[in-house]
């Protein structure tokens, strides 16, 4: 009797322990199928979050919806766009970045090969993916930056959902004459004719593009959740830098690249933007806002670094974990 007293007890004790040290559950969103996001993505794929005690769904989120999820609580963070969080903020939503993924805008405004001036542009039509997305403000932060009102200038139509949708379309000769791409798309029009017209990395405009966001309830409520996610993310640009193979195999998997020499251009592009301490950028954030003021009054009072809750990498940064990763 006392052995089988002992082997319930055993049975009991292994279940309370595997049960105290089971991962913890997190929903994280993306609504970008770019390299930018790969952050993400080689962050998952080497299985960096479930080093630290997180058990991740990652969930493909079209557009706004991902920002939508997040408000509503149904997931717990996402990545997008900057000029996305912004003026949900401004209208009184508790949202902040709390790692940038990428601070470098590699847009290219390509359009048809009679275009050469400013001058060519005005009156024509210009693609972007969805009114309101990340494309469309960036896609008129470049025209205003131009000389161009966009608004009177050009004529702006939605095309699609995502950049390889634009690309295939204004390849196929569709109604509009040129559209603002990311590396690997925009090279696939420029092979088929189309000319880069405006290369926006050249231009070095101060720019929070794509981060990791998420609410400061939840922050409030899960400090140490944040804390894990910010470091497997840290972890996860370590291993873009020292681990091409996986790296290339998530951005493969996500973005369905097949093509070698795509795959590798889209590679040496996130090891480029990728930082080593991902700080979100309050200068970034400025320029954002500075174009957002134009329509909404509390963005010429709004302070940049309320956009941010950097603690967490600041935590990794201060403590040397991030300068001896690469050691």
């Amino acid at each position: 009797m006392s052995g089988i007293i002992t082997s319930i007890l055993l049975v009991i004790f292994v279940t309370l322990a595997q049960n105290s040290f089971a991962a913890d559950k997190i929903r994280l969103g993306y609504s970008g199928l770019a390299p930018a996001t790969a952050m993400l993505w080689v962050t998952q794929e080497g299985r960096l979050f479930e080093k630290n005690g997180l058990a991740p769904d990652v969930l493909f989120l079209r557009n706004n919806l991902g920002q939508s999820a997040l408000i509503a609580g149904e997931i717990e963070m996402c990545s997008y766009s900057a000029s996305l969080l912004a003026p949900a903020r401004l209208q009184g939503v508790d949202l902040v970045m709390i790692v940038s993924f990428q601070q470098k805008l590699n847009y290219r405004l390509v359009v048809r090969p009679d275009i050469r001036t400013v001058a060519d542009l005005k009156g024509k039509v210009l693609g972007v993916t969805r009114y309101g997305t990340v494309n469309d403000s960036t896609m008129r932060l470049l025209l205003s930056k131009l000389g161009l009102n966009p608004d009177k200038d050009v004529t702006l139509i939605q095309v699609g959902d995502s950049a390889p949708v634009v690309a295939t379309s204004l390849i196929a000769g569709k109604t509009f004459d040129g559209a603002l791409l990311q590396p690997p798309f925009y090279n696939k029009t420029v092979d088929a004719g189309f000319r880069v017209f405006a290369n926006m990395e050249e231009m070095d405009i101060p720019f929070q593009q794509a981060g990791l966001n998420t609410t400061q309830r939840y922050i409030a409520k899960n400090p140490d959740m944040v804390r894990r996610v910010v470091k497997s993310i840290i972890e996860g640009v370590h291993l873009i830098r020292t681990n091409p193979t996986v790296a290339k195999r998530a951005i493969s998997r996500y973005m369905q690249i097949k093509d070698e020499k795509v795959l590798e251009d889209s590679y040496q592009n996130l090891k480029s933007t990728a930082e080593i301490k991902p700080y979100p950028s309050a200068e970034g954030f400025k320029t954002i806002l500075d174009d957002f003021a134009k329509k909404l009054p509390a963005a010429r009072t709004a302070n940049p670094r309320d956009f941010i809750d950097a603690r967490f990498i600041q935590e990794l940064d201060k403590s040397g974990y991030i300068d001896g990763l690469y050691r």
